[in-house]
């Protein structure tokens, strides 16, 4: 029996940027834009815990937006599997959207797919929806990122 120190070159986390237009719904329709970054760790298997902070905003006016963070859950098929060059997940959790001092609590889900071009980068590929109540528009985007190890 051999014990080795090694990395096994499984995927256990990585950081991640992205941007991309959406489109609100409801009594403020329009179209939208979301940047933003963070990070996912898997735990076990394909399951993942990870965290986020955001801008989304009025694709005509910018400085018209909400800051938005959110603490997810998700699964990765086969996300460990550093052999695998398209990994899937899914992906939601609760969101906080916040500005002027004032918050809205909601939640948002999601999936995509990553591309690992390089060992330790991938282009991500993500449609994501944030939803804050029942009676408030909801938005959805589709979002094209780069994630990092």
């Amino acid at each position: 029996m051999s014990v080795s120190a090694q990395d096994s070159g499984a995927r256990r986390g990585w950081g991640y940027v992205f941007a991309g237009p959406g489109v609100t719904t409801g009594f403020d329709s329009g179209t939208t834009l979301n940047v933003g970054g963070g990070g996912e760790a898997l735990l076990l298997g394909g399951f993942g815990v990870g965290g986020e902070a955001g801008y989304l905003a009025d694709a005509n006016r910018f400085g018209n937006g909400v800051g938005l963070a959110s603490a997810n859950l998700s699964y990765h098929f086969k996300g460990s599997d550093s052999g695998r060059k398209v990994v899937p997940f899914v992906t939601g959790g609760a969101s906080l959207g916040f500005r002027d001092g004032v918050n809205a609590g909601g939640g948002n889900f999601g999936g995509g797919a990553h591309y690992w071009f390089k060992e330790r980068m991938a282009a991500r590929f993500e449609v994501r929806t944030h939803v804050f109540s029942s009676d408030s528009p909801f938005n959805i985007g589709f979002r094209v990122g780069l994630s990092f190890k």
